[in-house]
């Protein structure tokens, strides 16, 4: 076996190929980190509201707050259902609400993009334990204010703590706190008042969802049960934590796909690199390959070592690409999230997964675009490479 710091010297030996074609795979490294990053923030934003103890009940055969509708008569029947979790004083742990979108300016240019509104009443955080106000204060139960999200600040006009925007026409709420929900979705929301919301968009008599707790995770399956069985009501219970999944999912694959076929054109680019880099080794190194198969190093020895001296290369990309990417964890990305049809706001998640796997991904550039190199080494006829 060729020992690796024969690789290591000729890597830095040639600094200028070296470095040229290790930006080139940490660019396509890069490229790939952040799309798998993006992925994971997506999943991580839309899956941190749920919980396992906690079950959403919509009409039967929406997938979102926004297209459901519940009768305000059905709610005491699915606060009586089996399983749902009563407090101190004998009342069912549930919150019934409304969820509308309005469409509200950008801060920075002159578009204006859909934004979450939801209707909640006075015991709304205590029903959402990791949602706490970093700013100003909560709103008053019953009046014209408002609570936003905390990534919401400074994005959209109207929303920043002592500002005004329309509810509707001629409706003006005061915003008066911020709040933060854990990275939630429900940073990306402006909260108002439940009535306040139903009576400006006309909703009354209607709520768009259900939430209740439930005495333990593993009473889901009755909940359900008591909640759908009844033909009279026409909903459908979900897991919150299954609700937010399905909201993420195709999100999290379009950005996952579109991530990985870009770095795909780019891998091949980056190969195309790497080959050219080893081929260029192997030519400037005749007379040394020849001098190893002489020593008594066979052909796999020089295969080998030629291959471990590409993925070397392309591991120093690699490292550096995933270095880099780790940069992104501290940007916001906004888009509309197609299964509410409003903006909410993203981060990028570097979990330890997503840079290993772009890591790997690197490496194997530098494997696949040194094979025919390292080939081509260990064929070199050892008497003619000694003779030039």
């Amino acid at each position: 076996m060729i020992p690796i710091r024969y690789n290591i010297r000729s890597l830095v030996v040639r600094k200028a190929t070296t470095i040229a074609t290790a930006v080139g795979i940490a660019l396509v490294v890069f490229v790939l980190a952040s799309a798998l990053m993006l992925a994971a923030g997506i999943r991580k934003t839309l899956g941190a509201g749920g919980r396992p103890d906690t079950a959403i009940v919509l009409r039967m055969g929406s997938d979102a707050e926004l297209g459901s509708t519940i009768e305000e008569s059905s709610v005491p029947l699915i606060l009586a259902a089996p399983g749902v979790k009563v407090d101190e004083h004998g009342r069912p742990f549930g919150a019934a609400e409304a969820v509308v979108v309005g469409a509200m300016g950008k801060i920075g240019t002159s578009g204006v993009t859909n934004v979450t509104i939801r209707g909640v009443t006075d015991d709304a955080t205590t029903f959402r334990p990791k949602v706490h106000v970093v700013a100003g204060r909560p709103a008053r139960p019953g009046s014209d204010e408002a609570m936003v999200g905390a990534r919401l600040l400074g994005r959209i006009k109207g929303l920043e703590i002592g500002q005004t925007f329309e509810l509707k026409k001629n409706r003006p709420v005061t915003v008066v706190g911020a709040f933060e929900a854990a990275g939630s979705a429900y940073e990306s929301e402006v909260w108002v008042d439940r009535e306040l919301l139903r009576q400006a968009y006309n909703r009354q008599g209607f709520f768009s969802s259900v939430r209740v707790r439930l005495d333990s995770p593993t009473k889901f399956d009755a909940f359900r049960a008591g909640v759908e069985n009844d033909k009279r009501l026409g909903l459908q219970a979900l897991r919150e934590t299954t609700f937010y999944e399905n909201q993420s999912e195709d999100l999290a694959k379009f950005i996952g796909i579109m991530g990985t076929i870009v770095s795909v054109f780019f891998a091949a680019g980056a190969m195309i690199g790497a080959m050219i880099t080893m081929y260029a080794a192997v030519a400037s190194r005749q007379r040394e390959i020849g001098t190893l198969r002489a020593l008594g190093f066979s052909r796999t020895g020089v295969l080998s070592s030629f291959l471990i001296e590409a993925v070397l290369l392309a591991a120093l990309g690699g490292i550096a690409g995933a270095a880099a990417s780790t940069a992104m964890g501290f940007v916001r990305f906004s888009m509309i999230n197609q299964a509410s049809w409003s903006e909410i706001v993203f981060s990028f998640e570097p979990t330890p997964q997503v840079l290993l796997k772009a890591l790997v991904f690197g490496c194997g550039m530098g494997l696949v675009g040194g094979l025919l190199p390292a080939i081509q080494a260990a064929r070199t006829s050892p008497l003619k490479a000694i003779r030039g």
